[in-house]
């Protein structure tokens, strides 16, 4: 949904400065890339670059190539919608907590550009032996599926875009975890305990990690889902398609989170249902700043953040379908957000209506409804009226309008205005 995810991308596809490439760290490419290559089947063709870089040149390149290759506007935008959500605080600065987390958090990357692998300095030689193994992982794989290309097929603020970036690094987790249970003695195709045990390693334990640690919910989990759920799919589908399933998430990706979360669906080909946000009346008023799809894991935060760990699992899995649209008052100095979203059944909408109003009395400091009944509310809140409606399966949502919201007398197929 948010376009963070686009950001994160940016910071993955970054071409480093000159770096130190003569630590012994490096000698142990050759050893590590047979193996690899032995797991998954994908033959090395051509030498991999690589260098060493410390934290304080990856921050300043980190600052120099936002500017360069983010436009205000865009930071703007995106800073906006997570905040239109609720998922982070009025006064979140997007830019600077995206460049503290990633100086905070990162380990290694692969630049997709130049090809080459970079690790960060650091004391600490087994995670370092961990992070050369999880990008080589990417060399190898960029070698046959071209990595970049991979993930633009999904555009920034799709569902489908975080679930193609769990494929990437949920694969070079895995491998990553595969070798290390190989060296001592065992192997995660045969042992679900230990595959829990190695996800559940995955992020810095409380305290190591400030940034993070004060971070939105939303950005932690965003930052983790690739690696632990990814890393848990690439497993499900190998113990269905054996050494082929490393082909198979790149040749057929999942089309969402809700693929990732529940890898049988992506192996039975249950797809979500593709929606449309509800056009305005008057739109001719308001101008799009952003669109896409909502997804699984994007509900299943925002419910967590404000309802519960217990409704989000009881209710998220239920998704169907999402989109949604940021829009902004021509005139006025305002934004509004329209949302649609499917469910399994008319219960489960009505579910979600419930605790949608919870989301919405937390978000606000300001929650005042004027009129409720089953599958309806409408009130106002910090930034204006809205109005939730179901209509069957079906869940619109409206916020941050200067007037109260009618709903028009039509059927569900045709629910694509409101006066």
């Amino acid at each position: 949904m948010i376009k963070f995810r686009a950001l994160a991308l940016l910071m993955a596809a970054l071409a480093a400065p000159a770096a130190d490439s003569q630590h012994p760290l490096f000698r142990q490419i050759d050893a590590l890339t047979r193996s690899l290559s032995e797991i998954t089947g994908f033959g090395l063709r051509r030498a991999v670059p690589y260098a060493m870089i410390n934290r304080r040149e990856l921050r300043a390149f980190l600052e120099r190539r936002i500017h360069e290759e983010v436009k205000p506007e865009e930071i703007r935008i995106e800073e906006m919608l997570l905040k239109k959500f609720g998922l982070v605080p009025p006064d979140f600065d997007l830019k600077r907590t995206t460049i503290e987390l990633y100086t905070e958090q990162a380990a290694a990357f692969y630049d997709f550009k130049r090809r080459k692998l970079f690790i960060l300095e650091s004391d600490d030689a087994a995670l370092q032996q961990a992070a050369l193994v999880h990008e080589l992982a990417h060399a190898l794989a960029d070698q046959h599926f071209r990595l970049h290309r991979f993930l633009q097929r999904a555009g920034p603020n799709d569902d489908g875009a975080l679930a193609r970036l769990a494929v990437m690094e949920g694969q070079a987790s895995y491998l990553m975890a595969e070798l290390t249970a190989r060296n001592l003695g065992q192997s995660l195709e045969n042992s679900p305990e230990l595959l829990d045990l190695m996800s559940r390693m995955i992020g810095a334990a409380p305290g190591e990690s400030p940034v993070f640690d004060r971070s939105p919910l939303y950005l932690r989990e965003s930052l983790l889902f690739p690696y632990t759920a990814g890393m848990r799919f690439q497993h499900a589908v190998i113990q269905k398609k054996g050494r082929e399933g490393f082909r198979e998430v790149f040749r057929r990706p999942p089309e969402s989170t809700q693929q990732v979360l529940h890898p049988e669906k992506y192996l039975s080909g249950i797809s979500a249902v593709r929606l449309a946000p509800p056009e305005l009346a008057a739109r001719r008023s308001y101008r799009k700043l952003a669109e896409g799809t909502v997804g699984e894991f994007d509900y299943a935060v925002l419910l967590r953040q404000y309802v519960g760990e217990e409704a989000a699992r009881r209710i998220a899995p239920a998704w169907r379908g999402g989109a949604y649209r940021l829009l902004e008052h021509r005139r006025e100095q305002r934004t509004a957000l329209v949302q649609v979203s499917l469910w399994e059944s008319d219960r489960d909408a009505q579910a979600f209506v419930g605790a949608y109003r919870k989301v919405l009395e937390g978000k606000w400091k300001r929650f005042e409804a004027s009129s409720e009944a089953p599958g309806r509310l409408a009130g106002r809140g910090d930034d204006g009226f809205f109005l939730l409606r179901r209509d069957g399966a079906y869940v619109y949502c409206f916020e941050g309008f200067s007037a109260p919201l009618e709903w028009p007398q039509a059927t569900a197929a045709a629910l694509r205005t409101i006066n």
